[in-house]
């Protein structure tokens, strides 16, 4: 495998060369179920994935979007803090590794171990971190653990908990936020962009908050998130390619889908959040820009952008979804 691409193309390319002979209807059939878990509503103390087949489903229909997600946000602790490199790496929960490929892509050279309750998805994360010829993914340590209450983390720079937290049960959560919170100098959480998924968000980020840690991302600000509860919940989008096996697993046609992510990024040492944040996707109309914004004085607002504001209002019609704005923070 060629380690020179980008890490998104040789995990795509890594994940197509291994699936190949994946019987589509066995595929689907673990997906279908997989999907029913990563929508539902309850949380297990028993891992999601099962057996060999599960994992390789699993890895055709998650794994790239979950990469996506991680690295939007790994994108936004770099904005705050572009001085700060792990040396060491942490993926709580982290199945086949798709947060540790997110890593492996932002920083050169953390030193990765991935936990995980269910042996037949460490399996392939390993065999996947093998062949793709990256030196972070195959030197990572891929070790059984429970992910549970009486989980024990050794102390590590960046520790990342990816679409785990819905998998457990209340008082499993806490505490896992809370071992987190005292092993790392920055912990990344994220759940998936629902209403429930955002919610475990902001439970996470109020204990880091009182764990002594500060967020980085996305809010500009530690105070209370103003998103009135129930009538809104705040996340983002990233891009997600799809390979031909994807769209075969996920009965798609389209060469992309669109992962809605909700996350927090907090960190013990000094970081700089953006001013403010773009929390929807801008909606563009003739000779103007509406951008909804979370900015650092604790506030929601709208702010609208036109033609006589010239460079800013050129920067606006290119502006993303979750991006800072104004672009570089200067007004």
């Amino acid at each position: 495998m060629n380690a020179t691409l980008p890490t998104a193309e040789v995990l795509r390319a890594t994940l197509a060369g291994l699936l190949d002979g994946l019987p589509p209807k066995q595929a689907a059939q673990a997906v279908d179920r997989l999907i029913a878990n990563y929508r539902g509503t309850t949380p297990t103390d028993a891992p999601v994935l099962r057996d060999r087949s599960d994992v390789a489903a699993y890895a055709a229909y998650r794994m790239p979007a979950t990469f996506e997600a991680v690295r939007s946000a790994l994108a936004a602790l770099r904005e705050a803090a572009p001085d700060w490199a792990p040396a060491t790496h942490t993926d709580v929960g982290g199945g086949t590794g798709a947060a540790s490929w997110a890593v492996a892509g932002a920083w050169a050279g953390p030193r990765t171990t991935v936990l995980d309750w269910a042996e037949p998805a460490l399996a392939l994360g390993r065999e996947l971190a093998g062949l793709s010829g990256i030196p972070a993914l195959t030197a990572a340590e891929w070790r059984r653990a429970r992910i549970g209450a009486g989980l024990e983390l050794a102390p590590t720079d960046l520790i990342t908990v990816s679409y785990v937290l819905k998998e457990l049960t209340a008082d499993v959560r806490t505490a896992l936020v809370d071992t987190a919170a005292a092993a790392a100098q920055a912990v990344v959480v994220v759940e998936p962009g629902t209403p429930d998924g955002y919610a475990r968000i902001i439970e996470a980020r109020d204990r880091l908050i009182a764990a002594g840690l500060s967020v980085a991302a996305p809010c500009p600000h530690d105070e209370a998130c103003p998103i009135e509860p129930g009538t809104d919940w705040c996340h983002f989008s990233a891009r997600v390619s799809r390979s031909s096996l994807h769209r075969q697993v996920k009965g798609g046609s389209l060469p992309y889908e669109d992962e809605k992510f909700s996350y927090v990024v907090a960190t013990r040492f000094a970081a700089q959040p953006v001013g403010a944040r773009v929390i929807r996707k801008p909606q563009i109309r003739k000779g103007q820009v509406l951008l909804d914004l979370c900015t650092r004085d604790e506030a929601l607002r709208r702010a609208t952008v036109t033609k006589r504001h010239g460079e800013l209002y050129r920067a606006a019609r290119d502006i993303a979804w979750g991006d800072e704005w104004p672009p570089g923070g200067n007004a």
